[in-house]
Formats: structure tokens, C-alpha cells, sequence
């Protein structure tokens, strides 16, 4: 009697194994040409994807949870980073001929291009490819997944109603006149230290031809510099600065959301759209797991979490959602600038340009 209950346990086990098999099989994504296929298998082989990445990994959460039910057999190992510990990193990974991370996701796409441009990423042409705006694929080695807004954030219990500024030129105009006021009480990345804080500076110094006025009046304010936007916006948040400049438009939506004190400026007179930027290293330990889950973060599937749940902001225009470029058009109007993924953004690596603007910002922090 015993030996047909185990044998019956065994039956509806297999049974069981059987009817689940095909649905925990990793598939193509509908659309995708039919040798996709070899991809993901050949992915699921490799059986995980290491993934190195400035997205703090409780905003990124929701996307590898999905991308590990959509690609059963391929487990994420996810690492957070900041954009100069993820480019050190991968170079020394790269030196030790021992292999390297399977993905590069970092929100300094200068880092990402300088790496495609020294040969550390592989050149893979992404399905999604065609779905994307033009300036958002470097040379089929680098892909943006975001659009996101670069902002100013502000504690809307503690800044008054006349010193909320609206627009970068606005913001020069308050610090300037109240000077004594704001003293330590503004935020900013720290460019000597940050990957990221060098980008956005070196942008405004694009964008804007009173770049180095704000930033010698910043000095003057005696700004706080930070190597983290979480950092900024919990101090923001607790009352320790009044306001924080450069901040990623999806960390503070994803805080707002929590604390309805966060305020939110989309600059009025240009807003610079940036991007999370996708590789594949050239000496990538499991290659095709990391093809899977860049082509994934491009999908539309992916892209509306993006939109939806991480409020990363999607780059695809395809999709709806509280974070997409048709929101952020929608409260900066029409003066919305995106930072195109290409050779320009090596200029301001050049060492000679990159130590003259280090010296310009020593002397702009002393006000001088």
C-alpha cells in the first residue's frame, strides 16, 4: 500500500514537471527573429547574468525580478555602484584576463562611450535597436535605456514661495541675492569625485553661457558636495538643505511619491534629458545572458515598468506612464534637450580639458 502512494507521489510529481516545462521555458520575445532563440538558450546555459549598475538596486528591483520571470534559468547578480567605481572597476576586471561583469548600466553614459571607444564593449546590434531615438545608440556598443531629467529638488516646508527657482538663470539670480541665506543650504554633485557630478557640469557648460557664474555663485554659497543623489535628496528632505541641484528626475519622483514636501523644478529655460546607458563588455564571462538582459531593459515590455514602476523614465516614446519624455515635456514645455550618445561626450574626458575644468571649479568654489 505504501509502495503505490510513493509511486503515485512519483507519477504526479513527473505529471507535474511535465505540464510546468513548457511554461518555465525561456522564450524568445514575440517579434524577435526566430534564431533569437539560440540566444536564450545559449544564455539560460550560462545560467546568470552579472549585472554592474548605477541604479540603486531597490529602484532597479522590479525590473530584475520581471526580468528573471520572463527569462527563467538566467539569475541576476546585481551590483550598485557609483559611475566611477563601475568604470575603474570594469577596466581592472578587464587586466586581470580573467573576465568581467556581463553588463555595464551606468547613468554617466561619457564613462560608457570612453569605454566603447578603448574596446572594452562588444558591438551587438539589439533588436530594439529600431525602436529607439536616433541619439540614443552609440555605434551599436552603447544603448540608452532612460531619458531622464536632470532637476532641482527643494524642501517646500522650508524654501519660501520667492526663492523657489524656476529656471538655471532664476537660480543664479536667488543665490546671488541671498547669498548669506543660502549658506551650506544647497546640494550638488561633486564633480572632482563623481563621475556623474563632472557630467552634469560639463553639460551646463554647454548649455548654458553663465555655466561658471552659477557655479562661482555656488562657490560663494559655500554648496555642499555629494557623491550620491539619495544623500541629497534625504537632506533635502530633512530639512539640512533647502535645496539640491542636478538631481536625477526619477530619484526624485520615486521620493516625492513617498514625501509630498519634495519639490520638483524641470528648469524652464533648458531641461537636459540624460541617460542610463547599456553595454555588453567585450570580455563578458557570460556574453549572451548579457545580450538578453540589455535587449530586455530596451523591450517595451521593460520600458513600461521603467515608465510605471521605477519611474526611471522610459527612453522609448512607445509607451505611457508618469515617466516618459511626454511627461517631462509636458511640465518644461518645449525646451527639453537630450544628451545625444556620441563622440562629443569624450571631449570632456580629454585629460588636458578635464584638469582645466577641475582647476575652473577649485577657483569657482572660492568664489573666485
Amino acid at each position: 500500500m505504501v509502495h503505490f502512494i510513493e509511486k503515485a507521489k512519483a507519477a504526479a510529481i513527473v505529471s507535474g514537471i511535465l505540464l510546468a516545462g513548457p511554461a518555465l521555458a525561456a522564450e524568445a520575445p514575440a517579434g524577435y527573429p526566430a534564431s533569437y532563440q539560440a540566444l536564450v538558450d545559449a544564455a539560460v546555459k550560462e545560467g546568470k547574468v552579472t549585472v554592474y549598475s548605477t541604479t540603486d538596486a531597490a529602484q532597479a528591483a522590479v525590473l530584475v525580478k520581471d526580468f528573471e520571470a520572463a527569462f527563467p534559468g538566467i539569475k541576476v547578480e546585481y551590483t550598485d555602484l557609483n559611475s566611477t567605481e563601475l568604470y575603474n572597476r570594469l577596466i581592472a576586471e578587464v587586466a586581470s584576463g580573467q573576465g568581467t561583469a556581463d553588463v555595464t548600466w551606468s547613468s554617466a553614459p561619457d564613462l560608457q562611450i570612453k569605454l566603447a571607444a578603448d574596446g572594452y564593449a562588444a558591438t551587438y546590434e539589439s533588436p530594439e535597436a529600431n525602436a529607439l531615438p536616433a541619439w540614443a545608440n552609440y555605434k551599436n556598443t552603447v544603448y540608452a535605456t532612460t531619458a531622464e531629467p536632470v532637476t532641482f529638488v527643494y524642501n517646500k516646508r522650508l524654501l519660501p514661495a520667492d526663492s523657489v527657482p524656476t529656471s538655471h538663470a532664476d537660480l543664479l539670480q536667488i543665490v546671488q541675492g541671498k547669498t548669506d541665506a543660502l549658506k551650506e543650504k544647497i546640494a550638488a554633485y561633486d564633480p572632482e569625485r563623481s563621475g556623474v557630478g563632472f557630467y552634469f557640469f560639463n553639460q551646463d557648460e554647454k548649455a548654458d553661457k553663465d555655466a561658471w557664474a552659477l557655479n562661482k555663485a555656488f562657490g560663494k554659497a559655500s554648496i555642499k558636495l555629494y557623491t550620491s543623489a539619495g544623500a541629497m535628496i534625504e537632506k533635502v528632505t530633512s530639512g539640512e538643505h533647502l535645496m539640491a541641484y542636478g538631481i536625477f528626475g526619477s530619484y526624485a519622483l520615486a521620493r516625492q511619491a513617498k514625501d509630498p514636501n519634495l519639490g520638483i523644478v524641470y528648469p524652464k529655460d533648458y531641461t537636459l534629458l540624460t541617460s542610463r546607458a547599456v553595454s555588453v563588455p567585450e570580455q563578458a564571462k557570460n556574453p549572451n545572458a548579457g545580450r538578453v538582459f540589455a535587449d530586455y531593459l530596451l523591450s517595451k515590455r521593460a520600458q513600461t515598468i521603467i515608465a510605471n514602476d521605477a519611474k526611471l523614465y522610459a527612453v522609448r516614446e512607445d509607451v505611457d506612464g508618469p515617466a516618459t519624455t511626454k511627461t517631462v515635456e509636458a511640465a518644461a514645455g518645449d525646451v527639453t534637450r537630450a544628451i545625444a550618445l556620441d563622440d562629443s561626450l569624450l571631449d570632456g574626458l580629454d585629460q588636458v580639458k578635464r584638469l582645466r575644468f577641475l582647476k575652473d571649479w577649485q577657483k569657482a568654489m572660492k568664489g573666485e
